[in-house]
């Protein structure tokens, strides 16, 4: 893939692509996670970049564990992905050690449909109230169209000041397309 020519000309993509490009942009060469309903779409995408390795966990605590430990042992990003809900819910207290560590840890997770934000859906956690008190920056992205912004910030916010983790929740609005035009 050439990431200059994906950058200077607009193309359509799916939310996943968009996620995993602005990644790749980033500098990040390693995830931590584990798949589910909810993120699969970015797993299915994963292969498209092979700049990108990502490591399997037995369990999401040990991928944010692990996104952390990188992070230190490196100085750069530490990327962790959980699918919604209880997976999303086991990244708490790796968050929490990066946070207390002051480690860019970027943790990115599933959520049920935009529709069913809000209605006791199977497997929905509003992850981001949750962590709120110990990430810099914790948001839900609703729409496609806003997942590279929303996560081209949350790498900023990491990286920026003193850093810290920070949490994008993206719901199954990752497969749907999107036009990506911004630069990093």
């Amino acid at each position: 893939m050439n990431v200059l020519a994906e950058i200077r000309s607009p193309r359509r993509m799916s939310g996943a692509a968009a996620v995993l490009s602005v990644l790749q942009r980033a500098g990040v060469k390693l995830l931590f996670g584990i798949p589910g309903g909810a993120n699969l779409p970015l797993y299915q995408t994963l292969s498209d970049f092979p700049g990108l390795r990502h490591i399997l966990t037995r369990h999401e605590q040990g991928a944010g564990h692990a996104a952390s430990g990188q992070a230190q042992a490196t100085g750069t990003l530490g990327v962790c992905l959980a699918t919604s809900g209880p997976g999303a819910t086991n990244l708490v207290t790796a968050l929490m050690d990066a946070h207390m560590d002051s480690v860019p840890v970027l943790a990115i997770t599933g959520q049920v449909d935009s529709s069913l934000l809000g209605t006791a859906a199977f497997q929905e956690a509003d992850i981001c109230s949750i962590v709120a008190p110990i990430t810099k920056y914790a948001v839900e992205v609703t729409r496609a169209t806003d997942v590279a912004d929303a996560v081209g910030e949350a790498i900023r916010c990491a990286l920026g000041g003193r850093p810290g983790p920070v949490l994008v929740s993206i719901t199954k609005t990752m497969s749907y397309m999107v036009s990506l035009r911004k630069r990093l």
